[in-house]
């Protein structure tokens, strides 16, 4: 495969997938929140909230605020992740639109709670399980549903925050306005949404968080290899990782050896065991986690530095 076959493969790979993450965002959030009226945060935790209190149509205020963000953002971000969050915002515009269209109505109008009556904290576990997964899909594809991840993309870029932390910030916010809004009823039910409000910010941030990091775990490789000429060069020329060769001293055999030192995303680890058990079936392999990999091939230094 020719290099811009290669960049076109890659370009529609991603494509693909945060369409496919935003199909389970939509679902998730029309059949397992919006029914019980859960508050969640971000954009469409906030349109949500404007639709139980005013029926303004969902979809719509989402498409308004994000077209305000985009415009502030563009120069940030760069072209590129914005044409993807754009078609992401559109994309999802159509998906929460359809969703609602497709959703069975009771007899006075309201949508059908799947789970039955009673089980708003279960619908809303599951519903939150499903919306962070969709999250962390289209953040690990260069892509973003728009609002607020667009202001926690522009916090990740230059600082070493979370997502999930910056969006817990910014929807604490967003779930808080839940008390100005007198059509929730008294403040005991107000703050019961609130409540609500807050365990979906925290699954839904927890789940993001966890697919995010176990996408960007690393791993450590140590090998003891008297084929280690051969192992280094299919590792160097069949993974795109550098390779760093470590001079050691048996002390038992009393003789000197040569250790390989490779560092690699974790899931890249059964790719690289393979390749070691083809060369030599006997090697002796280590492998550890590492708390962070930073640098060419993994993720950037995002710390300030004093010019001075």
């Amino acid at each position: 495969m020719t290099v811009n076959h290669q960049i076109i493969w890659n370009e529609t790979k991603d494509y693909i997938v945060i369409t496919l993450g935003l199909i389970m965002y939509a679902f998730a959030f029309t059949v397992f929140l919006m029914p019980y009226e859960i508050v969640a945060g971000g954009v469409t935790g906030m349109s949500a909230i404007i639709f139980y209190a005013t029926k303004f149509p969902i979809e719509n205020t989402y498409l308004i605020i994000n077209l305000s963000l985009l415009v502030v953002a563009l120069k940030v971000l760069g072209v590129k992740f914005m044409m993807k969050t754009m078609y992401a915002i559109g994309m999802l515009y159509l998906l929460l639109w359809g969703a609602q269209e497709l959703m069975p109505v009771d007899e006075q109008g309201n949508f059908v709670k799947i789970l039955g009556e009673g089980q708003a904290f279960m619908s809303l576990i599951i519903g939150c399980c499903i919306t962070g997964s969709a999250l962390a899909l289209v953040f690990l594809n260069n892509g973003s549903t728009g609002g607020t991840d667009i202001v926690a993309a522009v916090v990740n870029k230059f600082y070493n925050i979370s997502l999930g932390q910056v969006l817990i910030l910014v929807d604490l916010l967003i779930i808080g306005s839940c008390f100005f809004f007198p059509q929730f009823g008294s403040m005991i039910e107000r703050a019961h949404k609130v409540v609500f409000g807050l365990c979906t910010m925290v699954i839904e941030n927890f789940m993001l968080d966890y697919i995010m990091e176990r996408r960007r775990q690393s791993v450590q490789f140590m090998i003891f290899s008297m084929k280690w000429q051969e192992i280094a060069n299919a590792l160097g020329t069949k993974t795109d990782h550098g390779v760093t060769i470590l001079d050691a001293h048996g002390w038992y055999t009393g003789k000197e050896r040569k250790v390989i030192c490779l560092l690699a995303r974790k899931n890249e680890s059964t790719n690289i065991f393979r390749l070691i058990k083809m060369i030599d079936p006997n090697a002796f392999v280590s492998q550890s986690a590492v708390i962070g990999v930073f640098g060419e091939g993994f993720d950037q230094i995002k710390v300030k530095v004093n010019q001075s």
